[in-house]
């Protein structure tokens, strides 16, 4: 079921089930998709993408709830990070820190780097491999970045 049929349908569950947080979510989610698609009017977005702008709701979610940590608005911060779960229910099973470590050395095998000036060419070959995850790239570039140390 695509992406956008989901959320249509989780609105009217949270609607029924009275859950105001959940229901502004996922409405937040949906418009954010909707305007996507309507900005990429000459082309038709996949699934891919549609995963894409919910992997950056996730990251805008996180950098808010950090942000209001320093202003110190807990309040605040908590509301972003239960958004930021709400949201991440909807995206593939994230990379877990083994995967990583799996992934950057078999990059690093297959593109024959050594010294960190390489480090690009094994990011992508690390997401290439981890791809269908969801894959925390500051983890991914810190895990990298130790290995060509």
């Amino acid at each position: 079921m695509p992406l956008l049929e989901q959320l249509a349908k989780d609105i009217v569950t949270a609607m029924k089930a009275r859950d105001e947080e959940r229901l502004s979510t996922v409405r937040m989610m949906k418009s954010a998709l909707q305007k996507a698609h309507i900005d990429a009017v000459p082309k038709v977005l996949d699934d891919a993408a549609d995963l894409l702008i919910l992997k950056i709701l996730v990251k805008q979610r996180t950098d808010a709830a950090e942000m209001f940590r320093k202003g110190g608005r807990e309040e605040s911060a908590l509301k972003e990070e239960s958004q930021r779960k709400i949201i991440e229910e909807y995206l593939p099973a994230a990379a877990s820190e083994d995967d990583i470590v799996a992934a950057v050395e078999a990059a690093i095998v297959e593109t024959g780097a050594t010294s960190a000036k390489q480090m690009g060419i094994v990011m992508k070959a690390a997401q290439g491999k981890l791809t269908g995850k969801t894959v925390d790239g500051k983890l991914l570039s810190e895990k990298v970045r130790a290995r060509l140390a």
